[in-house]
């Protein structure tokens, strides 16, 4: 089978509300279980009789902020959100993280996105929805049950993040979310959908709270979850989610995907009858699930060096699953392979716990280190540990290569006997980019609101601060295109990262996001500035950095060499140029270097997507509106503008006689001449173009002896609010006189190039107006806008919900006592 690859992950996990900081749990060996006091256990509900048994246990691995939920990100009424299950509510805002962690934006991907998930069964309806009065009365208890069911836990997901490949809840008790993630694996080898999001959810109700101790079951009595320990008792509930993000390799490499790790298969069986019982476990169809996931992987049981276990710590489990994994790895060989359980850290999550494990596997791999397990001392003697391919590390250490790729195996086992097996493998070595020729970057960031935006821009500064190797490119590429684009939106143009998380820092200040005057364009205006905007070498960067600029500046210096005698490049870069540089006395030289880099740029504008909607040219930079709008075709707007330029360099006064103006009418007669596809004003009348002008050669002989009328042209731009003037070409002299303008007013204008003194270099410049541009709710070409580069998409932090407490409560404020023997009851 074609490897699946790990291309994002997400979760909320006890003590860790990121999957990075769950890593540095795991690696460190932090216990994220909890213990709570009476008066804790009182305010969360708990029935004082239950808290006051001598056989329960304060103690659970909990999730803070579980009762959050920012409604309105996800377009939930105040009520809505009332009434939803948090375990819906939270695992909504893992899916969007962990579609961001992919670096995709689901909007704009290229495919079929499918989510495969299951949950904790949902307590929020019976013991809080349905014991307040209030609740009951209402029109909402009508409409609960989609907030609350199991059934609608995935299709939820895939109806708030718009993804439209399959949706399904899966449920097969504690192995749920590992099973998920095999459903997940087989829909993308079906081609099913072209990503694949799977995971799982349980967020018990009350939110805090222990457990009691019953014998034969499978809770621990000292608090504490001991896999494999002399001194196990069982487990510890815990709380949480964990989504994980997935593609097929070849997708994931040829979109450049930051690969975290490969599943090369998975196995899901069942016990049928052949246990003690139900709820009993099955060390053969343990040991066969586990051979049948290394068979499809195709892998030797000795290239594994780590098991991520079920692990529960019960004194029964444990020993039955080290003899299934012992037996299906069929070796010889004694204590390579390192055995593990997150469920010491953090609990048994039920659900979810599949998945959890799975992330910690993922990171052991995707760090080279083996996490330790913690909580043990000394093996359970009914192990026979040293009869077997295994050992417990107790503390981290660095997973050494070794002459096969790195491995590890994910376990979970559930209640009823539907068992799952995972076969990992380390990702392969990136693949070498394109060096980026830009040597500034620029970083988008948007938000529903200016408080998430300022969070947003501290978050990622925290993320640049790191010492680590992460690319500045990368991470602008990541923000580009992957990222949803909401209406709250900044940038910065930085060289490094020190520079960046310095802006960001700023950014990050309270106050510092003021939306107030913020500018939702309508229309893009392309302003071309003529022959008086030449300036030798400017644009000189773009030329060596934007292979499209380059392309089009070679055009026009080709279709000008036989009408020129010389090569353009040397007037437009003769500090770089190596070639002659012939021209500078010829008076058409100038206004054909001018028109050709204003094209050049209007088109490489073009290609990031920003195509105007008008234009209005400066003098001659009416050849290039022309141009652009197709009335002219590039060969002929060439030879026009030397033509004019000529023309203008034989009048001692200025002034174009009828004859001149009649010549160049002829000229422009032998042109094919079309109507404009792009309205644009026009510098000889100051208003909009007519079609029959633009194909008319006495509008051109017009244009050729009348003065401009620029600033007219600006007033009729004005007549309509909302516009961009975008200058295309050197300097801003048009952007002053827009300024300057008092009719202008309603207009905004901006340069896309730097201005001679040399304050600025001219990507800088070009990058600050596509971030205005993109801050301005433009739409920009993120793809088209990279290059020939090829950037990679890296984890960078994720969304800061903006979290409000939804909570309806029973009307006593405390549950109705449970049973022991309900209030026990989950998997093995």
């Amino acid at each position: 089978m074609e490897p699946i690859a790990v291309v994002g992950l997400a979760g909320r996990l006890p003590g860790a509300p990121t999957i990075d900081a769950f890593w540095r749990n795991q690696r460190d060996g932090v216990e994220s279980v909890s213990r709570f006091s009476p008066q804790q256990l009182a305010d969360a509900g708990w029935p004082a009789e239950m808290v006051a048994h001598p056989d329960y246990v304060p103690a659970a691995a909990v999730i803070e902020d579980a009762d959050h939920f920012d409604a309105e990100f996800f377009g939930y009424t105040e009520e809505q959100a009332k009434i939803s299950d948090p375990q819906q509510r939270i695992f909504a805002e893992t899916v969007w993280h962990a579609l961001e962690d992919t670096g995709h934006d689901p909007s704009r991907f290229d495919g079929a996105v499918g989510v495969y998930a299951g949950q904790f069964a949902n307590k929020y309806l019976p013991l809080n929805l349905l014991a307040n009065a209030e609740f009951r009365g209402s029109l909402s208890a009508f409409s609960a049950r989609p907030y609350n069911d199991k059934d609608f836990l995935a299709t939820r997901a895939a109806y708030l993040c718009d993804l439209r490949g399959p949706a399904m809840t899966v449920q097969s008790a504690c192995s749920t979310s590992l099973v998920a993630i095999h459903l997940a694996c087989q829909a993308l080898l079906g081609h099913e959908c072209d990503m694949a999001l799977a995971g799982g959810v349980a967020l018990p109700v009350p939110l805090i709270g222990g457990y009691p101790v019953v014998a034969g079951g499978i809770f621990a009595r000292d608090g504490h979850c001991r896999p494999f320990d002399a001194a196990s008792s069982g487990t510890v509930p815990g709380y949480g989610v964990t989504v994980v993000a997935l593609r097929r390799l070849s997708d994931a490499l040829a979109d450049n995907d930051n690969i975290r790790a490969l599943i090369l298969g998975s196995a899901v069986n069942n016990d049928g009858s052949a246990k003690f019982g139900f709820n009993a476990p099955s060390m053969q169809a343990q040991a066969e699930v586990i051979a049948t996931a290394h068979t499809v992987a195709g892998v030797p049981s000795e290239s594994i060096g780590y098991i991520e276990a079920h692990g529960t710590g019960t004194p029964l489990g444990d020993p039955i699953e080290l003899a299934g994994l012992t037996k299906a790895f069929n070796t010889s060989e004694r204590g390579y392979c390192a055995i593990g359980s997150t469920k010491a850290n953090i609990g048994h999550l039920d659900a979810a716990a599949g998945a959890a494990g799975f992330a910690r596997a993922v990171l052991a791999l995707e760090h080279a280190e083996i996490p330790p397990s913690i909580n043990y001392d000394a093996p359970n003697p009914a192990l026979l540990l040293d009869r077997t391919p295994f050992y417990i590390p107790t503390t981290a250490r660095p997973w050494q290569p070794a002459e096969t790729p790195r491995r590890a195996g994910v376990s979970a086992f559930a209640v009823g006997g539907t068992n799952a097996h995972v076969v990992l493998q380390e990702a392969p070595t990136p693949q070498a980019t394109a060096p980026n020729p830009r040597d500034r970057h620029l970083l988008v960031l948007s938000a529903r609101t200016g408080k998430a935006l300022a969070e947003a821009a501290g978050n990622l500064a925290d993320r640049l601060d790191r010492p680590d190797d992460l690319d500045l490119a990368d991470v602008a590429h990541t923000l580009q295109v992957g990222r949803r684009e909401f209406p709250v939106r900044r940038y910065l143009v930085c060289s490094d990262r020190a520079e960046a998380t310095a802006a960001l820092r700023t950014l990050a200040r309270p106050g510092t996001v003021d939306t107030s005057g913020d500018i939702d364009a309508r229309q893009v205006v392309f302003m071309f500035p003529g022959s008086a905007s030449h300036r030798p070498d400017a644009a000189a960067a773009l030329y060596r950095s934007e292979p499209l600029f380059a392309q089009e500046v070679d055009r026009c210096a080709e279709l000008a060499r036989p009408l020129l005698g010389y090569d353009l490049r040397g007037l437009l870069f003769p500090s770089t140029w190596d070639g002659p540089q012939p021209g500078q006395d010829d008076p058409r030289g100038a206004p054909t270097a001018a028109f050709s880099l204003q094209w050049a740029l209007a088109r490489l504008w073009q290609s990031w997507g920003v195509r105007p909607d008008a234009m209005i040219g400066e003098g001659d930079g009416e050849y290039v509106a022309a141009c652009l709008a197709g009335v002219i075709d590039l060969a002929d707007a060439i030879d026009a503008t030397a033509a004019s330029a000529e023309i203008h360099s034989r009048t001692a006064t200025g002034t174009v006689t009828d004859a001149y103006a009649s010549e160049f009418a002829a000229k422009v007669a032998r042109y094919e001449l079309k109507p404009p596809q792009v309205p644009y004003i026009s510098a000889a009348t100051g208003t909009w173009i007519d079609p029959e002008d633009a194909v008319d050669p006495t509008h051109w002989a017009r244009h050729l002896r009348e003065p401009a009328r620029f600033t007219d042209g600006l007033r009729e731009l004005a007549d309509e609010p909302g516009r961009i003037l975008l200058e295309v070409g050197p300097g801003s002299t048009l952007t002053e006189t827009v300024a300057r303008q008092e009719t202008a007013k309603r207009l905004v204008a901006l340069p896309s190039l730097a201005p001679a003194d040399g304050t600025r270099t001219d990507l800088a410049a070009l990058l600050d107006a596509v971030g205005t541009l993109w801050q301005s709710t433009v739409d920009i070409d993120w793809h088209a806008f990279r290059g020939t580069s090829r950037p990679r998409r890296v984890s960078l932090p994720g969304y800061p919900f903006q979290r409000t407490r939804y909570w309806i409560g029973p009307d006593s404020g405390s549950y109705e006592p449970l049973g022991l023997e309900e209030a026990s009851w989950t998997s093995h």
